[in-house]
């Protein structure tokens, strides 16, 4: 039997929290039925790979002869809470004869190691629906589990990155990833500088640097530009 992970995962505006059994956007619950729930949970664990439908019967209703319609239901349910379609799907994808899969994007951290001394960050990549907060030296961005910053997304490479963050500023270089690192929409191809409020893409993720006030690397910060894709 499948089982739904632990922790919050981001995806398009919505988090999804399995410790609360809630679905958020902008804070605010969104209503699933407990079955609903679990579909959903399930999906998002096993993404990008598509779910037979019957591996969700077992996991929705084990040992329990129910109506095939019951699946459709929940997945329409899902569809409406998340505003999707089976026609222009950006989250569930339907595969016909077979399953389900969950298609969208998500965005996830590593937290620290256990026992790692607690250091106050001054440098963070920040999205709409994520603050990760960067620590001195390197910082790996990947697709890999074990990066400093995680990015679960088919666009990022397992090792796509490099973010170092020293007293004398913070610079990015592309760690010869497939689909690139761009800072303010210009391909990477060497360690450049970064500034306060610069946008990065790693593949299609788009992420601003953030430095906040009270920390050595905020000496390179700049007062004119936005954080235009802390809004996204």
């Amino acid at each position: 039997m499948i089982s739904a992970g632990s922790g919050q995962i981001p995806f398009g505006p919505f988090i999804l929290d399995d410790a609360t059994r809630e679905l958020r956007r902008d804070g605010e619950s969104i209503h699933l039925t407990p079955k609903a729930f679990d579909l959903l949970s399930t999906l998002v664990e096993q993404r990008p790979r598509a779910v037979a439908k019957s591996v969700l019967y077992e996991r929705l209703w084990p040992n329990t002869f129910v109506d095939e319609a019951n699946l459709s239901i929940l997945v329409g349910e899902i569809r409406a809470a998340l505003g999707d379609s089976a026609q222009r799907h950006t989250f569930i994808r339907t595969l016909h004869g077979f399953g389900y899969a969950f298609c969208g994007e998500t965005v996830s951290a590593i937290a620290p190691p256990t026992g790692s001394p607690a250091v106050r960050s001054s440098c963070f990549l920040v999205s709409r629906t994520r603050h990760v907060a960067l620590h001195e030296g390197e910082n790996i961005v990947g697709r890999d589990p074990s990066s400093d910053v995680w990015l679960d997304a088919q666009s990022i490479s397992r090792r796509h990155a490099r973010i170092v963050v020293t007293g004398a500023g913070t610079t990015v270089e592309d760690a010869g990833s497939k689909n690139g690192t761009w800072l303010k929409g210009r391909r990477l191809g060497t360690a450049e500088p970064l500034s306060d409020g610069d946008e990065l893409m790693f593949g299609s993720i788009v992420m601003t640097l953030r430095l906040c006030a009270g920390g050595d690397s905020t000496e390179t910060a700049t007062s004119n530009q936005t954080p235009s894709a802390a809004t996204r």
